[in-house]
């Protein structure tokens, strides 16, 4: 259809709920009003349904190239769609990496392709990768991603001096990964030594703990104001965080952003119990107290967007891992 006309929609939208009609030529909203009495194509009467804005993900791992057995950029865009998130921005630890041009192209080239919602992909840093960082058009790249901590992909950025040479030289906006990598060795080491093998699932938290947390992001707050950079820390997951951040300015003039995941809001450490695996994540899920502190901060406007962290695994992997739980700490990471 190339018209559509919504009538009674209760439209959500710039904080305030009204009831509007909209129209709709060629798949762009053309006018929002309290009567429109053009002709349309398609007329769909919406009394009694909410009409809200298309959510935009930040923060999702789709898997391809490499991992497609799990899913692919073709699957997770429909289910995105399906589930009203209409852009997504995807992560560069796929398998291979996005830390050339070239692969970074071949994404966009599949997003093209076969993608069913709007897109964009991050560039990945590595110790060694700043010429290929500095040749990422900003025009079409969402950001460039820096793991200042490990996870699935290979890609930890721990050398200062080339986390300075990011930081000083990228013109666009850095997302990282903040998790303290010697501070985490340094608890699994201790927690290894105290149970073998079979450390559980609930010293999780505390292997990757809040002190990782901090220290990490404490340290890329501390590299963007010293350059200046535009800076977005990626799922916050502790109280302790929070102070790192401001809501003294608009989001438009903040150089220094955060993000909080739905996970982080929805469970805590207490879960591990029931779910084991199920919920084990980078950075992980920790105490009641982290977890209560962060939607007041979201509501406040020091945490600025919420994103799904979006990773899947297939069932068998995600069974055959629960299954063994005391030993699945090791093996086993949601991101």
């Amino acid at each position: 259809m190339s018209t559509i006309l919504i009538r009674n929609a209760r439209l959500v939208n710039d904080g305030a709920i009204s009831n509007k009609d909209i129209f709709i030529r060629n798949g762009f909203i053309e006018r929002i009003d309290g009567h429109i009495s053009t002709p349309a194509d398609l007329e769909i009467d919406a009394e009694k349904h909410w009409v809200i804005p298309g959510i935009i993900d930040d923060q999702v791992h789709f898997r391809e190239p490499g991992l497609t057995h799990k899913a692919s950029i073709y699957t997770e865009a429909k289910a995105a769609v399906a589930g009203g998130v209409t852009s997504f921005m995807e992560m560069p630890n796929t398998s291979p990496t996005s830390t050339t041009q070239e692969r970074l192209q071949e994404k966009y080239d599949i997003g093209a392709a076969r993608s069913l919602a709007n897109y964009s992909f991050y560039m990945g840093a590595t110790n060694d990768n700043i010429d290929e960082v500095l040749r990422t058009d900003a025009r079409s790249v969402c950001g460039i991603k820096v793991f200042m901590g490990s996870s699935t992909g290979n890609m930890l950025v721990d050398n200062v001096q080339a986390l300075e040479a990011l930081y000083s030289q990228t013109p666009m906006l850095i997302a990282t990964h903040c998790e303290d990598e010697a501070t985490i060795r340094a608890n699994a080491a201790a927690y290894r030594e105290r149970y073998g093998e079979n450390v559980p699932m609930a010293c999780h938290p505390d292997i990757r703990s809040a002190e990782a947390c901090l220290k990490s992001s404490s340290l890329a707050v501390d590299l963007a104001r010293r350059f200046n950079t535009r800076l977005h820390i990626l799922h916050i997951s502790t109280a302790d965080e929070l102070a790192l951040f401001s809501n003294a300015l608009p989001l438009a003039e903040k150089r220094i952003t955060s993000e909080v995941c739905v996970h982080h809001m929805y469970f805590n450490s207490d879960d591990y119990e029931r779910l084991g695996a199920g919920i084990k994540c980078n950075p992980a899920i920790k105490s009641r107290e982290h977890q209560s502190a962060l939607l007041p901060a979201l509501l406040d406007n020091r945490l600025d967007i919420v994103a799904t962290d979006h990773a899947p695994h297939t069932w068998e992997e995600n069974n055959s891992l629960i299954s063994r739980r005391p030993r699945a700490y090791r093996s086993f990471n949601i991101h």
